[in-house]
């Protein structure tokens, strides 16, 4: 599946569906769980949690509320806060969820941040490379726009880059 890296904060994105990096309690902390938090309001948090627990690379859905998008799609790539840290097998799978999920909605557009990396503590360049792989190799019914979204200026330099590697190792 053709996918785009862009730079930018996720809470500011439009799309049908946003993707959350949450740990198992689907409590929303900081990073992009903060962001996310803070911008579309507390009862975002609230139907998360009401969601939770769920397993490590599983992701369930909310409603977006004040964000500019219907759905958030909340990927446990990492155990509950301080309980350890994310693992190249649930980075994967968080992700392959989150797609099976936004498929199993009908949406069109996608935006999904580092999965497990950040505060989980997952290797970005190993992260971005696992995540990149997955939406490459998947064969969408709905989607049509997918985007990988970093924060800052090293962030994207590294996810671009890793993301021009696997598309040239699939397209080969």
């Amino acid at each position: 599946m053709e996918f785009s890296v862009i730079q930018g904060d996720i809470a500011d994105q439009r799309a049908d569906a946003l993707v959350n990096a949450a740990g198992t309690s689907l409590r929303m902390g900081s990073g992009v769980a903060g962001a996310l938090r803070r911008a579309a309001g507390e009862e975002l948090n609230e139907a998360a949690m009401a969601k939770g627990p769920i397993d490590l690379g599983e992701a369930a859905v909310t409603d977006a509320y004040d964000l500019d998008a219907d759905y958030v799609i909340h990927a446990a790539a990492m155990p509950h806060y301080g309980d350890g840290q994310a693992t190249a097998e649930s980075v994967r799978d968080a992700t392959r969820n989150s797609l099976a999920a936004a498929e199993e909605l009908g949406a069109e557009s996608l935006v999904v941040p580092a999965l497990g990396c950040g505060v989980a503590g997952f290797d970005l360049r190993e992260g971005a490379r696992i995540i990149c792989e997955e939406l490459a190799a998947h064969e969408a019914d709905s989607l049509s726009d997918v985007r990988f979204v970093a924060y800052g200026d090293e962030e994207y330099e590294t996810v671009r880059s890793v993301a021009e590697d696997v598309r040239e190792r699939v397209n080969v």
